[in-house]
């Protein structure tokens, strides 16, 4: 197989040695629109047909959701595409079908339709290879209706996960609202407990890994991966006005073809920042690094990768 000609502006700045192969992970700085566009070129190869973009939306007039701007301007040069979400198990502003579109109308997402993949509770169950837990999982039962899937993920951290960045997103995200995130957080859909008795730990990092598994083997080669290291507070998206404001500086823009080397090279990013000591924390206080170490030994994705930083 040839070797991938050199990206012109391109520098490895990963600066450790390894063993084997390493996946390619694109880095840059700069938090806009056209390097957003710009690295997603570079792993976009085989995105074709109709393609699913899963995007975070948040709940209503959260801080920290990606820029409206910055989504509308990339998912228009994406042919043929989609904004994609599901509803959530908890009782918030996403929960319902007619309470997760008006969200969508307060946070701005007005662009373009968005397909909300388990409407009218339509699952489609997934099977998973060599679970940890899960052999199937139920997600938005639209997922089959496309080709790709393009993961836009804001990294931040996450109350149960430690941290969400791309594996949170599908595993998560891709889930149908009350079955399949019933599965992914291991509780029963009918009995949601109290928040302060949701089961974590390594457990829901390896329940986690089972579900972004399906979906990414859905997907086969057809999944790419962008996380945008903005606004990193210690609380998701779903946290809405309450989330915490951030206390650490921005870091960039990263994206993959490879979920493992993506989310682990933005994790050392954040370990490597003099100001991640919250979000550090927060990760180390849910066993958040379980996330990382569950998807190598499942196989989903190289834990070894190149850090190509582009201008």
């Amino acid at each position: 197989m040839a070797k991938q000609a050199p990206v012109v502006g391109s520098k490895n700045v990963t600066g450790t040695d390894y063993q084997g192969s390493a996946a390619k992970v694109y880095f840059t700085k700069t938090i806009d629109t056209a390097h957003l566009i710009k690295l997603y070129k570079l792993i976009n190869e085989n995105i074709y047909g109709k393609v699913a973009i899963k995007l975070h939306t948040g709940e209503k007039n959260g801080p920290n959701i990606l820029p409206r701007d910055m989504v509308k301007e990339f998912q228009a040069q994406v042919p043929n595409s989609t904004i994609v979400e599901c509803n959530t198990l908890y009782h918030g502003d996403r929960y319902s079908t007619e309470d997760h579109r008006e969200t969508l109308k307060v946070n701005g997402w007005t662009f373009s339709p968005i397909d909300i993949m388990d409407e009218n509770e339509e699952v489609v169950n997934l099977p998973v290879r060599n679970p940890f837990y899960l052999k199937e999982v139920a997600m938005g039962g639209h997922m089959t209706n496309y080709d790709s899937m393009i993961v836009l993920t804001h990294f931040k951290g996450h109350v149960m996960g430690g941290f969400g960045g791309s594996m949170k997103n599908i595993a998560i995200g891709c889930a149908s609202g009350h079955l399949g995130k019933a599965q992914v957080h291991g509780v029963d859909a009918n009995n949601v407990p109290p928040d302060s008795e949701w089961p974590g730990s390594d457990y829901f990092m390896e329940l986690m890994a089972d579900s972004a598994q399906a979906t990414c083997d859905y997907f086969g080669k057809h999944i790419v991966f962008l996380n945008v290291m903005r606004r990193m507070s210690v609380d998701c998206d779903c946290a809405g006005v309450y989330a915490a404001e951030p206390t650490m500086g921005d870091i960039g823009i990263a994206v993959s073809t490879d979920i493992l080397a993506l989310d682990q090279a933005c994790v050392d990013m954040v370990y490597a920042a003099a100001d991640s000591h919250d979000l550090k924390e927060r990760i180390e206080s849910r066993s958040g690094l379980r996330q990382l170490s569950a998807m190598a030994e499942k196989g989903i994705g190289n834990p070894q990768y190149e850090l190509i930083e582009i201008d």
